[in-house]
């Protein structure tokens, strides 16, 4: 790059001002000594003068011409000017060959100046033979070479001098502005450098100050750690102004909530200057607590010493809200907040553990409120909800804190009592006062929505460790147990014996026995006669019977109930119904035209499609509606009579009877 002041551009103003120097100076001079010189007929002098001006004012006007040949063409004419005044006026004219070289190593360089030091000394020697008498040396004889010799070595000395120091002079000077130059480059590189770092910087606390993300950066000093910077994230977030937290702690927002666990870990990390990633609980200046995902990097000085700490932290106050949404949905019961029953096997497991090794009893108590369904039919869901969470409310404010409450559906609670007693007396006796306890407590008006409500429950108590005991098992057991207590007439508490489970499993093989004797035929209708006074038979009631595979029957009153409980009465209904309507038509075939009676259960009644029910079998049989007699019980009125009222009249409106 070319630099405007360096050493090329000086001689080029040095030049062009002694150009014009010379010029005015030579024209002020040239002119009298050409007019003088031709009045006394020194017609060579009055030529030079003549010519050297001329080719002066052409190197001044011929700017375009390389500055190199403008000064050697300006040096050519002092030359021929001194040549030209040695000839005419003599060795004082040495000066004029003198100054040659001295601007050579002015306007070119040393090498410039040395060849024209040799040409003005050349010129001096060859001239030295003019007019030798008029040199004389006092004790050197005067011969030409000799003199020459002389005056030669004393000019090309003094001349040699001038030209050395000024070349050598404008060396060093040359030199001196290409260091300058180059220091120059070097700050100006430095300064382009400096600036794009500026910049760089500016852009990156302009983004570091708009991050979403909160950015604290601490100073370390005596074991402390400092903060000097925080950005517009933080202010937002914590309610802080920058200037209310610089210079206080990098631990300014922890509380007492924050995980004592997690600030030790950092503060390990910390201590031994280590990258530490931590999840915290912060506060905001208001007191208002988030949670922060936090990065703290470490940064060092050439030296390795940690100066300064840098934390970025990111709000994740929303992810662990959702995480503890997630871990409320698995765990816990929405409407009650109560534990489910995952939860509540987890911790059947671990009270299972603790009892046998601490040998001491606990109890699981399946809790079952009595006729909550009315209620909940009568008065609407949100009646039923309202009343199953007073329940839960109840039931945890008796309980301990080592006891746990969990509700596993519907109307159903579970109840763990931890560690009653060493003893399986003193732990019966305990269960069943907490028992009592929540009997009593449950019975207890409710008011919801201005109206009071009453319940009751039916409790069944299992108690562990037992051999061989699952969590499965004992909630099987409670279950048992509690169903005990309802049959014995509800609003009572049972506590489960191994007979209870053989009852259980028996009424299962029932219920599985009636339900492939159904699907393969082999249950039975059989006839039950009715007659009048005078033993005439003038109906009949169709009964059903269950034969075993044996020969042997299974009452009606026990495969009844069975039915009503698994669900299976609705087909074994609709069977019955249309085995009715068969036997009527057959009898009807075979001149025996007899209204025949079947049970109809409550269950089965109150289905939606029982009227098509009973129309189809009608139909298909070809039965006349009169042949047909549906019996019925009391329990039929009890729930929801408007329904039952109006079903029994499309039936009624078909012609068929009620019994």
């Amino acid at each position: 790059m070319t630099v405007p002041n360096d050493i090329a551009h000086w001689r080029a103003q040095i030049f062009a001002r002694l150009l014009l120097v010379v010029f005015v100076l030579g024209a002020v001079t040239a002119v009298p000594s050409v007019l003088l010189a031709v009045s006394e007929g020194m017609w060579s002098i009055a030529i030079v003068d003549s010519v050297a001006l001329v080719w002066l004012a052409a190197i001044l006007l011929l700017r375009r011409v390389a500055y190199t040949t403008r000064v050697i063409h300006f040096l050519i004419i002092a030359y021929m000017v001194g040549v030209a005044l040695m000839l005419k006026v003599g060795p004082v004219s040495q000066i004029y060959l003198m100054a040659i070289p001295v601007l050579a190593a002015l306007l070119l360089g040393l090498r410039p100046a040395v060849l024209s030091l040799l040409l003005a000394g050349g010129a001096v020697f060859a001239l030295g033979f003019q007019d030798n008498a008029q040199v004389h040396f006092d004790g050197i004889p005067d011969y030409a070479v000799l003199k020459a010799t002389i005056v030669t070595l004393n000019f090309l000395f003094m001349t040699s001098v001038l030209t050395l120091s000024s070349a050598v002079l404008l060396q060093h000077l040359a030199r001196s502005l290409t260091e300058l130059h180059a220091t120059a480059d070097s700050l100006e590189l430095g300064q382009k450098e400096l600036s794009a770092l500026n910049a760089e910087l500016r852009l990156t606390s302009a983004a570091v100050a708009r991050l979403n993300d909160m950015v604290l950066i601490a100073e370390v000093a005596n074991g402390q750690q400092h903060i000097i910077f925080v950005n517009e994230a933080f202010e937002r977030r914590t309610g802080y102004r920058r200037h209310e937290v610089l210079g206080r702690s990098l631990f300014l927002l922890q509380g007492p909530d924050t995980e004592p666990a997690a600030l030790q870990r950092i503060e390990r990390a910390m201590a031994r200057s280590e990258p530490v990633h931590a999840e915290l609980l912060n506060y905001t200046k208001s007191g208002e607590t988030f949670w922060v995902e936090s990065d703290l990097v470490p940064f060092t000085d050439d030296s390795g010493n940690n100066t300064h700490w840098v934390a970025v932290e990111r709000d994740i106050t929303e992810r662990k809200k959702s995480q503890d949404d997630i871990h409320r949905l698995a765990f816990f019961d929405v409407l009650t907040g109560l534990p489910n029953r995952r939860l509540l096997m987890d911790r059947i497991d671990k009270l299972l553990a603790s009892s046998e090794r601490g040998a001491t009893f606990s109890a699981v108590m399946f809790v079952d409120l009595d006729r909550f369904k009315y209620i909940n039919d009568a008065r609407g869901h949100a009646i039923g909800d309202a009343l199953l969470c007073s329940t839960a409310q109840r039931l945890s404010k008796l309980m301990r804190k080592a006891d746990t409450v969990a509700r596993i559906g519907g109307d159903e609670f579970v109840v763990l009592l931890a560690h009653l007693a060493t003893d399986l007396p003193n732990a019966t006796h305990a269960a069943l006062t907490v028992a009592e306890k929540i009997r009593d407590a449950i019975a207890q008006p409710v008011e919801i929505e201005g109206q009071s409500y009453q319940s009751s429950a039916s409790i069944g108590v299992t108690l562990l460790p037992q051999s061989g005991q699952s969590a499965q098992d004992l909630l099987r057991e409670a279950d048992t147990a509690m169903y005990r207590a309802k049959s014995e007439g509800r609003n009572g508490v049972a506590f489960f014996e191994s007979t209870m489970q053989a009852e259980v499993e028996r009424r299962l093989s029932l219920e599985r026995g009636l339900a492939a004797a159904l699907e393969a035929g082999r249950l039975q209708m059989h006839y039950q006669p009715q007659v009048n006074a005078a033993g005439q038979t003038v109906g009949a009631e169709l009964l059903m019977r269950w034969p075993r595979d044996d020969g042997s029957m299974v009452a009606p009153n026990i495969f009844i109930p069975v039915a009503e409980e698994s669900g299976l009465i609705v087909p074994m209904g609709r069977w019955a119904l249309q085995q009715a309507c068969e036997a009527a038509q057959q009898l009807a075939r075979a001149g025996h035209s007899i209204p025949l009676s079947v049970n109809v259960s409550p269950t089965q009644f109150r289905q939606d499609d029982f009227v098509d029910q009973v129309r189809q079998a009608l139909a298909d049989s070809g039965t006349a509606p009169q042949l047909l007699i549906l019996e019925v019980t009391e329990g039929l009125l009890i729930d929801k009579l408007d329904d039952t009222i109006a079903r029994m009249q499309q039936l009624a409106a078909l012609g068929i009877r009620f019994s």
